[in-house]
């Protein structure tokens, strides 16, 4: 059972999975909501509870007892009626970072200086939206998971609370197979308002079991992301030499094989596997990110922000 938000005191120093020089270049964005949300302080999303403040929503007919101050006085001489000026609140939004850690993010088993394994590129990511949500006073938690959920921190609007999703982070490594079969409809199911989503995985799984989870949390009111990360290799099939190739979340299954033989099929069932996830997002206005692991990860993750933001705009 998910609990609910409440608020963190650990005061610990945050670990490796803040980087300053990503932080330094992404404060200056903005993550919002596109879909209204529920909330419990005042911030910068649209409430789907009616106030008389911020942003004009609709009209209603004067009740007794209603403040005169605001009627419209322009739809009274139209209408010789009185109507009242209705307005959306605003408010913070609650974030849950659903990351994954199966097996398949531990990919490269040895990523040298200079290059990230999956899981170290998505909780890098994963830390810095922490950090921009928790500098926006809106709530985050996060959910770790495999084949089940592994582990819940509720969110939370407390900045300490980051130094707390750092070292549940810090302490799994990636290890069992991915199953989402379940697990969003049992999110969808336990998190208690609308509010954002944003998954971070390789969807190294069924894909049909990846559009129904998502469709679920879609029907169920959240504002949904998907940062769908993949490594270079896995996108471009750089390959060139006679390799053994194992599978990462089954034992014993290897195969020897010429890659430049089999390059071709690899990049279209690649290329089809990412464009059904696409689509299916673009279906229910998920937004949809491809993130390659060779690409810069401010760069990436700031590209995908201000193309939030121009969609937004562009609806506006």
């Amino acid at each position: 059972m998910i609990q609910t938000e409440r608020s963190w005191t650990m005061t610990r120093e945050p670990g490796k999975y803040f980087r300053p020089e990503i932080l330094s270049r992404i404060g200056r964005l903005d993550l919002r909501a596109r879909f209204v949300v529920e909330g419990f302080v005042s911030g910068l999303h649209k409430s789907p509870y009616k106030g008389f403040s911020v942003e004009f929503a609709n009209h209603r007919p004067y009740a007794p007892g209603d403040d005169i101050r605001h009627i419209d006085w322009r739809v009274y001489a139209k209408a010789d009626r009185f109507f009242i000026k209705e307005y959306e609140e605003e408010t913070n939004m609650r974030v849950h970072l659903l990351l994954d850690c199966s097996g398949s993010m531990g990919y490269p088993e040895h990523p040298g200086t200079d290059r990230m394994t999956k899981w170290d590129y998505a909780a890098t990511t994963g830390m810095s939206l922490a950090h921009l949500l928790a500098q926006q006073q809106d709530a985050v938690g996060l959910t770790l998971f495999d084949d089940r959920v592994r582990t819940h921190v509720p969110v939370s609007t407390s900045t300490a609370a980051l130094a707390s999703l750092a070292s549940v982070i810090e302490a799994h490594r990636p290890a069992e197979p991915t199953d989402m079969s379940s697990l969003m409809s049992h999110l969808a199911e336990h998190i208690p308002r609308r509010g954002m989503v944003i998954l971070l995985s390789d969807l190294l799984t069924d894909v049909a079991d990846v559009v129904e989870g998502l469709q679920r949390l879609r029907h169920a009111g959240h504002d949904v992301i998907v940062l769908h990360v993949l490594d270079h290799d896995e996108l471009e099939f750089p390959f060139a030499d006679q390799t053994l190739f194992e599978a990462i979340e089954e034992e014993n299954v290897e195969v020897l094989t010429d890659p430049q033989s089999l390059r071709q099929s690899y990049l279209e069932a690649v290329r089809e596997f990412v464009s059904r996830i696409r689509s299916a997002c673009l279906d229910h206005r998920i937004d949809y990110n491809l993130i390659s692991t060779a690409e810069s990860l401010d760069v990436a993750l700031s590209s995908c922000l201000a193309r939030r933001l121009r969609r937004q705009r562009a609806r506006a």
